[in-house]
């Protein structure tokens, strides 16, 4: 928990304060003296009696009490500083801009976790080092510009780069998206995005508290802690955009089974951020619309309305929405003639509603007076409206404004004439509303905010009468893949359907096995990882004969060290696997199985534990759901069948944590049942 003195300090020491304000130390004081800090300000600089109006002590000793510490000066003198400020001086509150820790070498680590121990052991809090800062309703406690309009109703931001956090501000500002917070965390040495998160969660109030959070993040240290909190932050009634930098594909180009190189730690982050309802980003003109976006009333219905005064955006528009999955449904009728013939001639009202550039502020608001009150299909509206520069449009926008807050439907302002009405924009912007100066941005963005931003519902882990039998196979069992005969044991016991087989090192064994289980049947290499590859499967064994001169081929292979036979099945072929990534837990995947998951890659992906609607919801993603369906007379595949095996999947590894990688690949199914055909699990212990 964050402390109050970081949060709300009534007393503020820069530490490395400075009459230059082109200094980190300067800058901040400027900061908090023009953006009225309320409580007791001090510098400390060896060389001045007052800075910037205000009194400097020369030594950190000869200050009074002091709730909060920001700190400007060399990481070499920081440790004794905060010593001193911690013993002497009751600071709980800890801001520390400086480099040259964890992000520079392994000695500025341990500096860095030298200065945590004692704040820490204080009960205190650190933002930082290596940070721009903090500004709130309280105080800006930062040392870039600008410093953005503080509104109670803005947004949180909470930034893992100071710089980052800048650009997006600055970016922000030019749209009149308004912040109620920021944070940047740098080298997060003891307060992360996860630890900023949870202070907004715990003292979320629903009447005063803002209801749009932003984050930017390098790394996920505490994944389960994000999920917890962005999860009831969302319950609570508030929407979330986050962008995730920095996250790589690579270290899958080594992982040895299709779970393994399917799931990656992007996928991981995917999945937090759909099981959590967090909406993902990949730039920061895209994390400003979504904000924006947020900050308009919410879009219930798919239908939209484009009004516009120019062809071509409307139709950029039109293709961003419709690709997207939303409507811009045709209008037509004995209204929209008589809306018609409110339009100047050449006026189209389809929909797109084009009024022609020379459309003006009244005719606009009968537009929308139309799309509000009698064009019932119409769920919201997204006005385009800019200017070649030949008249003022003061007019317009101020319908815009009026008309945002009487309608009950959404209304979004897309002016993309910054330079033409440079000053008109200002001026809307300056009544507290939000241009989207980009339609096509602002139309990926819209679909974007609909789709999937409910948290899943808390899946419980179901502890089955066999969780002991389950770990009494993972405590015996040694690190690499189980041995056959041990993955069907796991198997059964964890309740998954597997069709009957048997593991045979010897042909007369094989041969006895065989005519036990019946012909046909199928025969596969045993040791081998990927059998198909090395030719280790040969179907429709139907006699004796056929029988040993497969095991003979099939004991060729290089690693060979058995034979497993089956029954002949026939169904479509399924695949289920996990994967344990990092601290996130396990990944839990489903598709269509045997090659076609390597030539289509179409899976869906969540984070365990996976609850039966989750595992519905991940079959019906697919792109192959038809096929799963039934298509063109072919049987389809029992959808709850399947689903429950995803569920026991995931139970499975939850239980049985040290599974790293396991793939159901193939199962076969069909409308009755659904066998796992070929099962592999790797298992790593610390």
């Amino acid at each position: 928990m964050l402390h109050e003195n970081l949060i709300q300090p009534k007393s503020i020491a820069v530490i490395g304060a400075s009459n230059t304000i082109q200094t980190p130390g300067g800058r901040v004081l400027k900061n908090l003296i023009d953006h009225n800090f309320k409580g007791v300000l001090i510098a400390v600089n060896p060389k001045e009696t007052e800075v910037q109006g205000v009194k400097c002590y020369q030594h950190i000793t000869e200050i009074p009490t002091v709730d909060l510490a920001i700190i400007a000066i060399a990481a070499k003198f920081i440790l004794e500083t905060v010593k001193v400020l911690v013993q002497q001086k009751n600071t709980k509150g800890f801001i520390i801009f400086s480099a040259g820790f964890s992000e520079k070498d392994e000695e500025g680590q341990k500096l860095e976790q030298q200065i945590v121990k004692i704040i820490e052991e204080a009960d205190g809090s650190l933002l930082g080092p290596n940070n721009i800062g903090l500004i709130n309703q309280n105080y800006a406690g930062v040392f870039t510009t600008p410093i953005p309009k503080l509104n109670p109703n803005g947004v949180d931001f909470i930034s893992g780069s100071g710089a980052t956090a800048v650009f997006i501000i600055e970016a922000a500002m030019s749209t009149g998206l308004t912040f109620s917070s920021v944070y940047s965390v740098g080298n997060s040495a003891q307060i992360g995005v996860e630890e900023i998160l949870e202070h907004l969660d715990n003292t979320f109030e629903y009447e005063t508290s803002s209801k749009v959070k932003l984050l930017y993040i390098e790394s996920i240290d505490n994944p389960q802690k994000l999920l917890k909190h962005a999860s009831s932050l969302i319950h609570k009634g508030c929407k979330i955009a986050a962008i995730k930098a920095g996250s790589s594909s690579a270290g899958s180009r080594a992982a040895s089974s299709h779970t393994g190189a399917l799931a990656n730690s992007d996928v991981a982050v995917d999945a937090l951020f759909k099981k959590a309802g967090i909406v993902r980003c990949y730039g920061r003109n895209e994390l400003i619309t979504v904000a924006s976006i947020f900050m308009h009333p919410e879009l219930i219905g798919k239908n939209i309305a484009i009004i516009t005064h120019a062809g071509g955006p409307a139709v950029m528009l039109t293709d961003a929405l419709s690709k997207n999955g939303l409507n811009v449904p045709e209008i037509n009728g004995k209204e929209s003639e008589e809306l018609l013939q409110k339009l100047y001639v050449g006026s189209s009202v389809t929909n797109p509603i084009d009024f022609l550039a020379t459309g003006n502020a009244e005719q606009l608001e009968t537009i929308i007076d139309y799309c509000e009150n009698i064009f019932h299909e119409i769920d919201a509206m997204a006005v385009v409206f800019g200017s070649p520069g030949l008249f003022e449009v003061y007019d317009v926008y101020d319908v815009l404004h009026k008309k945002m807050r009487e309608c009950k439907k959404p209304i979004f302002a897309i002016l993309p004439s910054i330079v033409n009405v440079k000053n008109e924009i200002d001026y809307f912007i300056s009544k507290r509303n939000i241009n989207f100066p980009d339609e096509v941005l602002f139309g990926n963005a819209l679909a974007k905010t609909i789709k999937n931003i409910t948290p899943a519902i808390k899946t419980n882990i179901q502890k089955t009468t066999n969780s002991q039998t389950i770990r009494a196979i993972i405590d015996k069992a040694e690190n690499g893949y189980l041995h056959p005969d041990k993955v069907k044991e796991l198997l059964i016991t964890a309740e998954i359907p597997i069709v009957n087989e048997a593991v045979c090192s010897h042909k007369e064994i094989c041969l006895s096995e065989a005519k036990k289980l019946g012909f046909p049947i199928v025969m596969k290499v045993v040791g081998p990882i990927h059998k198909s590859d090395v030719g280790g499967i040969i179907l429709n064994v139907n006699s004796e004969e056929k029988l040993l001169q497969s095991y003979h081929k099939i004991m060729q292979i290089k690693d060979a060290t058995g034979v497993l036979i089956q029954p002949m099945k026939n169904g479509i072929e399924l695949f289920i696997g996990a994967k344990k990534e990092g601290n996130f837990g396990h990944l839990v995947l489903c598709g269509l199985g045997g090659i076609y998951i390597e030539v289509l890659k179409d899976i869906k992906t969540v984070l365990a534990p996976v609850s039966m609607p989750e595992a519905l919801e991940m079959i019906q993603n697919l792109k192959s759901y038809k096929i799963i369906q039934g298509i063109r007379n072919q049987e389809g595949i029992n959808e709850n069948l399947f689903a429950e095996i995803i569920t026991k999947i995931s139970n499975l590894v939850t239980i049985a944590p040290e599974i790293v990688e396991l793939d159901l690949n193939p199962l076969l199914g069909n409308s009755k049942e659904i066998l796992a055909v070929d099962a592999r699990i790797r298992i790593e212990k610390d």
